[in-house]
């Protein structure tokens, strides 16, 4: 079984920047990907990243703004999503989720069985 927590949300102004954290229990042949849910709206991919190569993929809604990016602190994997240029409209929970695969699926919920709890993102005009 695969955890993962989430970490790094909070509120900001427009035009300023947050660094979101993932914690991965278990980091081998492993995709991360970053959702995010707006009240009312379905659930979109923003980012994803494969542990193996370290490819990336980002949505048109974040790309230039967002950074996906890993780490392997103590042997406890952790994955990064740092968003600058931060608008209303990216107010949402976010999502960390995990799929073993050898390499990143398409970016769709239903490609990702593992799911963190989410982190909260409110964004101010």
């Amino acid at each position: 079984q695969v955890q993962l927590l989430e970490s790094g949300g909070g509120s900001v102004q427009a035009g300023g920047s947050l660094r979101l954290s993932c914690a991965v229990s278990a980091y081998l042949n492993i995709c991360m990907g970053w959702f995010r849910q707006a009240p009312g709206k379905e659930r979109e991919g923003v980012a994803s990243i494969h542990a193996g190569d370290g490819s990336t993929y980002y949505a048109d809604s974040v790309k230039g703004r967002a950074t996906i990016s890993q780490d392997s602190p103590n042997a406890k994997n952790t994955v990064y999503l740092h968003l600058n240029g931060l608008k209303p409209e990216d107010t949402a929970m976010y999502y960390c989720a995990a799929d073993f695969s050898i390499r990143c699926r398409p970016l769709y919920q239903g490609n990702f069985p593992y799911w963190g709890q989410g982190t909260q993102v409110t964004v101010s005009p």
